[in-house]
């Protein structure tokens, strides 16, 4: 069994735990994720990503209250992706929650898969421990080395290529003067454990090279 056989197999034993013993339908399921983040237009919101999260998961997975939940949204979080819309995240608890209907999913499981996908907008800290894990998760990507945390950078940009430079890179900024203003980088003890000083390292590398570039002002 390669890679991707694997792959498969693991999504479609996750999706028979919770979603109902139809091994077609889970295949389905995997099959239309793989479409989803397969879209020409997706430079860093792709399968790549997803398999990264996967590995962090798996890192962490022990320490979960709710790990297949968290599994489960890991594979939904950025299924609707359109660059610089704002309902991303919502559209892809809907496609979870449509994809569900009717298999005997427990109303438990379905929520919890929705309120983690909406965790990764970021916008505000998660108030529960899963919560915590999937952003940390989602955002683990600025504690690898300095050129691969700059490369996943240069893949988001792409992404947004119908913007300007000084279109894009404000928004960014804040972004990222957000996360230097959190008190811990990363939300959870083991994620800040073992990302959180790289992690702060290269957000300042990137701040500073942007507020030398004329984006911010210096503050």
């Amino acid at each position: 069994m390669d890679a991707n056989e694997q792959e498969q197999a693991r999504f479609i034993a996750l999706w028979r735990r919770h979603l109902g013993d139809d091994s077609e339908r889970a295949a389905t399921a995997y099959a239309e994720l793989v479409q989803f983040y397969s879209e020409p237009h997706r430079h860093y919101h792709t399968l790549a990503h997803i398999r990264h999260c996967l590995r962090e998961f798996d890192r962490a997975a022990a320490f979960m209250d709710h790990a297949d939940s968290v599994e489960m949204a890991l594979w939904f979080h950025d299924a609707i992706y359109i660059p610089g819309a704002m309902d991303n995240e919502r559209r892809s608890a809907n496609l979870f929650r449509e994809w569900s209907a009717g298999t005997g999913a427990v109303a438990d499981f379905q929520e919890r898969i929705s309120d983690l996908v909406m965790a990764t907008t970021h916008r505000t800290p998660p108030p529960w421990r899963d919560g915590q894990f999937i952003v940390d998760i989602d955002l683990s990507s600025f504690g690898l080395p300095w050129d691969d945390c700059e490369q996943d950078g240069r893949l988001i940009r792409a992404e947004c290529a119908h913007l300007t430079d000084d279109q894009y890179y404000p928004g960014h900024l804040r972004f990222l003067r957000a996360l230097q203003n959190r008190p811990v980088f990363f939300f959870t003890d083991f994620f800040e454990q073992h990302y959180g000083q790289t992690a702060r390292d290269n957000v300042n590398r990137i701040v500073g090279d942007l507020v030398a570039r004329g984006y911010g002002d210096g503050q």
